[in-house]
């Protein structure tokens, strides 16, 4: 049997990266993709191939399929790994950087699988793994645009999986809670430029301070432990449709789904000391 080969987005670093090894230990020929190759130097020593792609730009997406299709003859497995969180106010937030976060979280996964899924359906076998988040079942204070995303993410999965069952090809979701990587100190810095001043300003720092903090870092997963997972996911014969996994994903999806919505505003509020009332700092 041909040895599987496998994508990965967004393996210059956290998720990406742990699974990108990972896959390869499991005995996969791994493809690891990002914008900066050179942040991925490292991974050579382990075996896995680099590409350089950017899920915003599609001439490099179709490069990088059509070179694994070239050297390998197939393609097993793709990781939509590759996003962001930008957070602020929806009052905030310029429309063209909500646009750019939906290019990257949902566009860049949803090209890549059609550019892929030709491929499989040929071999009649393969797996679309979506990241998603615990972000793409619950909701936050100017976390609109990021959220909105992975909601969407989410849609189109149970879609896409409805869709490729006649042809062998599993779509699976893993919705990762709190983990260790750049995505806090990013999400934390976008959301003080934007909503740090300004009326929405005591939400918008205490969010940053939230995603930043030295109590949030002490309690994120390991960007393994969601590796793990996703290697477990291609190991079973009948894959779930979605794992929820690391810090807070199962009981704050669990509140989600089980409490009234208000309710849930306030627990999120205090979990991430958002204040609930507050005097306006302008009109």
């Amino acid at each position: 049997m041909d040895t599987k080969v496998a994508l990965v987005t967004g393996a210059s670093s956290g998720i990406g990266e742990a699974t990108a090894l990972k896959l390869r230990e499991a005995g996969y020929t791994v493809y690891g993709a990002a914008r900066r190759v050179q942040r991925m130097q490292h991974l050579t020593k382990h075996g896995i191939r680099l590409l350089a792609m950017d899920v915003t730009d599609d001439p490099s997406m179709q490069d990088g399929v059509e070179k694994i299709i070239a050297d390998t003859g197939r393609l097993d497995v793709l990781v939509n790994n590759a996003g962001y969180g930008s957070y602020g106010a929806v009052e905030d937030v310029p429309l063209q950087e909500a646009r750019e976060q939906f290019e990257v979280n949902v566009f860049g996964a949803a090209r890549l699988t059609q550019l892929v899924l030709p491929h499989m359906r040929a071999q009649r076998s393969g797996t679309i793994v979506n990241i998603t988040s615990m972000g793409g079942r619950i909701y936050t204070s100017l976390g609109a645009w990021y959220h909105a995303t992975k909601f969407a993410l989410e849609a189109l999965s149970d879609c896409l999986r409805m869709e490729l069952k006649p042809f062998g090809i599993d779509v699976v979701v893993i919705e990762p809670g709190g983990v260790r990587s750049e995505w806090g100190g990013i999400a934390a810095q976008k959301v003080r430029a934007v909503s740090g001043t300004g009326p929405y300003a005591p939400q918008g720092n205490a969010m940053a301070d939230s995603l930043s903090s030295e109590a949030t870092e002490r309690r994120l997963s390991s960007p393994d432990l969601i590796a793990k997972t996703i290697v477990k996911s291609l190991r079973a014969r009948r894959p779930k449709t979605r794992y929820a996994v690391g810090f807070g994903a199962k009981p704050m999806i669990f509140l989600h789904n089980t409490l009234p919505n208000r309710t849930f505003d306030a627990i999120m509020r205090r979990v991430t000391g958002v204040p609930a009332n507050y005097e306006p700092a302008g009109n």
